[in-house]
């Protein structure tokens, strides 16, 4: 039976590096962000075209306007979600029909993995972490990003420090990606000599 394991941590964290390693040792891994992409070229574009009429060009959603269409409006965010959640859904859950007869273990990488409940769909919950002034530097070095903008997206996320909290897993990206990799292979192991549920917290920081 396949092991589910929920990948999550806040943004500038190292989240897709992390789910990058995870790949390179050969575990399968679903992107909820790369579906959300694929859906705006695809099934999610007329509906979110009738529900934010000028969010969509040449027949893919336009995410710069969609995102001014919801920026700092909660109901109309929780429109889109009421709209996208359900798709990716259903992305993950062909992905976990594909890979359950091929890995022992297989990643869920969900940015909002606590905000949205999905931890109950995993066996154990790893989180992405670093020191916060790191975050900082690597977000606002983003291209477009800007202090207002980082402050929107964090409150929309969980606190890192409840995000670790409620993990079983940590990584820590702070020092260089080759240990954040490194630390990926000890879950791997960890996951090995255990098998089934998860049940108390390990490798903490």
């Amino acid at each position: 039976m396949t092991f589910i394991l929920g990948l999550t941590g806040s943004i500038g964290m190292g989240k897709s590096a992390t789910a990058n390693a995870f790949r390179r040792l050969g575990v399968p891994v679903h992107d909820a962000d790369a579906a959300v992409h694929a859906l705006y070229r695809g099934r999610a574009v007329p509906l979110i075209e009738q529900a934010f009429p000028g969010t969509v060009t040449d027949g893919v959603v336009d995410r710069a306007r969609l995102g001014a269409a919801v920026f700092n409006d909660s109901a109309r965010m929780k429109q889109l979600e009421a709209i996208v959640h359900p798709l990716v859904w259903q992305e993950e859950e062909a992905f976990l029909d594909h890979v359950t007869a091929l890995a022992s273990v297989a990643v869920l990488d969900i940015p909002l993995l606590f905000e949205t409940g999905a931890e109950k769909r995993c066996d154990a919950v790893l989180v992405v972490t670093a020191p916060a002034p790191i975050q900082r530097e690597r977000v606002l070095r983003r291209p477009g990003m800007t202090e207002e903008k980082f402050a929107a997206i964090l409150d929309k996320q969980m606190p890192d420090a409840e995000k670790r909290v409620r993990s079983h897993f940590l990584v820590d990206t702070s020092r260089d990606f080759a240990s954040a990799e490194e630390q990926v292979r000890s879950i791997l192991a960890c996951l090995a000599a255990r098998p089934g549920r998860v049940r108390r917290r390990v490798n903490k920081l």
